[in-house]
């Protein structure tokens, strides 16, 4: 066997494949891409939760008026929102109680919602809202069915 031979066949082989510093570039670029492909997306669940906990909010409000179409009152911040899923036993004892709820949801967080009545924002109606991702009431994380208050301020 010549050496010209063995050179054109050496030559042909690396033609046919990727070398393995083509390989490590390639592996490099994915890697960067999944990066931040992986960064933007959880980058995007703090907003899909408080989107989470706005919804719940919306239908505690719908809960809570059929709870006083039904009983002639809402619940007191004693019973609170368990009133929803468990019968209260504290005055005033509704008569014609029944569950709006099977048991307890809690915020994206993993946070039992808190109620009001009469509320603090709300101070005519109630408060019902989630203490965001900290768990600490009367923070300005709070997600509650009460108007925005930087909102305002932006739109003033």
């Amino acid at each position: 066997m010549n050496s010209s031979s063995f050179f054109r066949r050496t030559l042909r082989a690396s033609r046919l494949g990727f070398t393995l510093m083509e390989m490590i570039i390639v592996l490099t670029i994915i890697a960067l891409l999944m990066s931040m492909v992986i960064f933007q997306v959880s980058s995007m669940s703090g907003g899909a939760e408080r989107e989470k906990a706005q919804a719940d909010l919306l239908a505690f409000k719908e809960m809570l008026a059929s709870y006083q179409l039904d009983n002639g009152a809402l619940p007191t911040t004693e019973q609170g929102l368990k009133a929803l899923w468990s019968k209260p036993t504290i005055e005033p004892i509704p008569l014609r109680w029944h569950a709006e709820l099977d048991q307890e949801t809690l915020d994206p967080w993993g946070h039992s919602y808190q109620y009001r009545n009469p509320g603090k924002h709300n101070p005519d109606k109630y408060d019902v809202f989630s203490m965001g991702p900290d768990g600490l009431p009367d923070t300005d994380d709070d997600i509650g069915n009460w108007p925005d208050a930087k909102a305002t301020t932006n739109n003033q």
